[in-house]
C-alpha cells in the first residue's frame, strides 16, 4: 500500500493532499506483479508542486540501493544502510545564491532530495535493491521521463521507499489525465534484468555505435588549442591508427560560448573545417564539442538577442553555470532560437563536415520548470530538439540527465571529468559537489552504470592517460584507469600526444582501444575505499581489485 503526500500550488498558497481522491484530483493506481501504474486526473484547472508514493519496505545491514545520479557527471553508486552521501560544501549553506552557485550542476535546489544523512538516498530514473554477495535484483525503471523526472527515494533507518515524480510547475486543465508512473518492477539476475528493462520494457534498440576510440583535446590543453597543436596530435594519433575511429576538437575553438560559428582567427587561420578534411584526410571521423544551450555572458547572442535567453520570475536573464565567466541558457521553445541552433547544426555537421558532435551541458535548460512543464519534460524536448537539428549524425551527450536520451544519443558520458591530479586538487579535498572532476568518482560511475553500455547508449566513461606532462599520476594509476575504462565503457578517449609514448605506452593504449568482448560479472565495493570487479576478458575470467583513494591494483595480473 502506498501512501500519498502531494502538493499543489494554487495562487502561491501551497495545498496538500493525502487522498487519492479529493477536491482536486483522482489519483488511480495499479500495482501488479512486474509493473506499477499511476494516472492523475485533474477536477479542475491545478498547479502541482510536488508528488510522492510511500510505502514500508524491510532494510538490514546487507541491503544495498543503487543510486544514479541527477545527471551524467553525479556521483552513483551502491549504498549500504550505515553510508551517506556528500552534501555541497559548507559555504553552500550561506545563502540561496551560494547554494546555487556550488549546486547548480544538479539537483540540490529542487527541495526534492537530501544529502549528506545516514541511511537516506535517491535515484533518477531506476533503481535496484540487491543484498552484498548476490548478484540477483530486484529494479524499479520508470518507462519514460518525457512527463517529469521519476526518482527512487529510500530512508533506510525507518524502512521507508518512496516513489517520487517531480511535477513542480506541472500545469493541468479540468479532466486533463496526467500518465504519473509507468514503472517496471523486475526480479532477475544483474543483466537479465536490465536486458528486460531496457530492450522489454522501454522497447530500445541496440546503439548504432558499439565501440569508439581515438583523441580529444580537451584534458591536455583545456580550451589553449591551435591549429598547430591539433594538426600535431593528429599526426601523433596516427601512430595507433589501426585501432584509432575518431579525433574530436574540444572548447577552445570559438570566440564565445554559444558563437559557436564565430571562430577565433588567430588560433585557426584555417577555420576548423580545415582540420575536419585533415582528420578526414587521415581515414577518422570528425568530431567537435559545444554546449549548444549555453551563452556567456560576453557572447554576442546576449548582446543582441536578449529576448532569446531563460528568464526569472521578474524577467531577468536566468543565470545557469559560472563557466566562461558566467551563462544564461537559450530558451529552446523560442522559435527563433530553433531557427539559430538548427544554422548552427547545419553548417558544422554538413558544411563544416563533422561526424559527431559532443553536446555538453545540457542540464542547464532544465534547471527552472517553466511553460507549464516539468523539468524532465523540458530536458526531453531538447534532447528531441538535438536529435532534430543533428539528423542521423552522432551525437555524445554529456552533462546530461541520462533518463532524457536513453535510446535517442548514440553514446552518452556517465561519469564526471577525470582530474589530471590522481587525488584530487583543491575542489575535490573541500567536496564542492558531487559532480566535480574526480579520477575517483568517475571510476566508480564507469562501474556503477557499466549496465548501460550497449542497452541505453554507448557508455563513454571519459578519457585515461598514459602521458607524463601536466598529469600527476603515477604508472599503476594509468593503468588502473585505462583498464577500468576499456571494462565498463566503448567510447575511449586519450587527450595525449602519442608522438610522445615510448613503446610500452603505445602498446598499453593499442590494448585499450582494441574492441574486446568484456562481461562484468560482478562488482563489490568491499570497504570505503576497495572495489573488487570481476568481469570476462574476451571469455577468460579476470579478478581486478583496487583501493580508490591510492590507485594500487591488482592491474598487473588481470591485463
Amino acid at each position: 500500500m502506498y501512501l500519498l503526500n502531494a502538493k499543489l500550488n494554487l495562487g502561491g498558497c501551497i495545498v496538500p493532499c493525502t487522498d487519492y481522491d479529493n477536491d482536486y484530483f483522482t489519483l488511480t493506481l495499479k500495482e501488479k506483479k512486474g509493473s506499477l501504474k499511476a494516472t492523475l486526473t485533474a477536477k479542475k484547472a491545478i498547479t502541482m508542486k510536488a508528488l510522492e508514493l510511500t510505502t514500508e519496505r524491510a532494510f538490514d545491514r546487507n541491503d544495498l540501493f543503487f543510486a544514479n545520479g541527477y545527471q551524467s557527471w553525479s556521483t552513483t553508486k551502491e549504498y549500504a544502510r550505515y553510508e551517506k552521501t556528500n552534501d555541497l560544501m559548507p559555504i553552500s549553506n550561506i545563502g540561496k545564491f551560494a547554494r546555487f552557485c556550488t549546486g547548480a550542476m544538479s539537483d540540490y535546489s529542487f527541495g526534492l532530495t537530501e544529502y549528506g544523512k545516514t541511511g537516506i538516498f535517491h535515484s533518477y530514473t531506476y533503481t535496484y535493491f540487491r543484498k552484498k554477495g548476490d548478484r540477483k535484483i530486484t529494479l524499479y525503471g520508470s518507462k519514460s521521463e518525457r512527463k517529469g523526472y521519476t526518482i527512487f527515494k529510500v530512508d533506510m533507518n525507518k524502512n521507508i521507499f518512496s516513489i517520487v515524480k517531480d511535477v513542480e510547475g506541472l500545469m493541468l486543465k479540468k479532466d486533463e489525465e496526467y500518465d504519473l508512473f509507468d514503472i517496471a518492477v523486475i526480479e532477475a539476475e544483474y543483466n537479465k534484468a536490465f536486458d528486460k528493462y531496457f530492450f522489454d520494457f522501454m522497447g530500445l534498440e541496440k546503439p548504432r555505435i558499439q565501440h569508439l576510440a581515438g583523441y580529444t583535446s580537451w584534458y591536455n590543453y583545456f580550451a589553449n588549442i591551435n591549429e598547430e597543436i591539433l594538426l600535431r596530435d593528429l599526426a601523433g594519433i596516427g601512430r595507433a591508427k589501426e585501432c584509432t575511429d575518431i579525433f574530436q576538437i574540444d572548447d577552445g575553438y570559438q570566440t564565445a560560448t554559444g558563437d559557436w560559428l564565430s571562430i577565433d582567427k588567430k588560433k585557426f587561420p584555417h577555420g576548423v573545417k580545415y582540420i575536419a578534411d585533415k582528420i578526414h584526410g587521415e581515414g577518422y571521423k570528425a568530431g567537435i564539442w559545444l554546449a549548444p544551450f549555453c551563452v556567456q555572458l560576453t557572447s554576442k547572442i546576449v548582446r543582441e538577442h536578449p529576448d532569446w535567453l531563460i528568464k526569472d520570475e521578474k524577467g531577468r536573464n536566468f543565470f545557469v553555470h559560472l563557466g566562461w565567466g558566467g551563462s544564461y541558457a537559450l530558451d529552446i521553445y523560442n522559435p527563433e532560437v530553433r531557427e539559430y541552433l538548427k544554422t548552427v547544426f547545419h553548417t558544422i555537421l554538413n558544411e563544416w563536415g563533422f561526424d559527431m558532435v559532443k553536446l555538453d551541458f545540457l542540464y542547464t535548460e532544465c534547471i527552472k520548470p517553466r511553460n507549464g512543464k516539468t523539468r524532465g519534460e523540458i530536458m526531453c524536448d531538447g534532447v528531441d530538439l538535438l536529435r532534430e537539428v543533428c539528423g542521423d549524425k552522432l551525437i555524445l551527450g554529456c552533462g546530461v540527465p541520462l533518463g532524457a536520451c536513453m535510446g535517442i544519443f548514440d553514446a552518452c558520458r556517465i561519469g564526471c571529468d577525470v582530474n589530471p591530479v590522481f587525488e584530487g586538487d583543491f575542489p575535490n579535498k573541500i567536496k564542492v559537489n558531487n559532480e566535480i572532476p574526480s579520477a575517483q568518482n568517475s571510476m566508480k560511475n564507469a562501474i556503477f552504470r557499466s549496465h548501460l553500455d550497449g542497452r541505453a547508449f554507448c557508455n563513454d566513461p571519459d578519457v585515461f592517460f598514459l602521458r607524463d606532462i601536466n598529469l600527476k599520476f603515477t604508472w599503476p594509476q594509468k593503468l588502473l584507469l585505462g583498464k577500468i575504462n576499456a571494462i565498463c565503457g566503448n567510447v575511449l578517449f586519450v587527450s595525449d600526444n602519442a608522438e610522445w609514448y615510448t613503446d610500452n605506452e603505445l602498446k598499453y593504449l593499442k590494448d585499450f582501444f582494441e574492441n574486446k568482448e568484456y562481461e562484468i560479472l560482478s562488482a563489490e565495493q568491499l570497504d570505503e575505499e576497495v572495489i573488487e570487479l570481476i568481469y570476462k576478458e574476451n571469455g577468460e575470467e579476470k579478478n581486478l581489485t583496487f583501493n580508490l583513494n591510492t590507485g594500487e591494483s591488482t592491474i598487473f595480473d588481470c591485463i
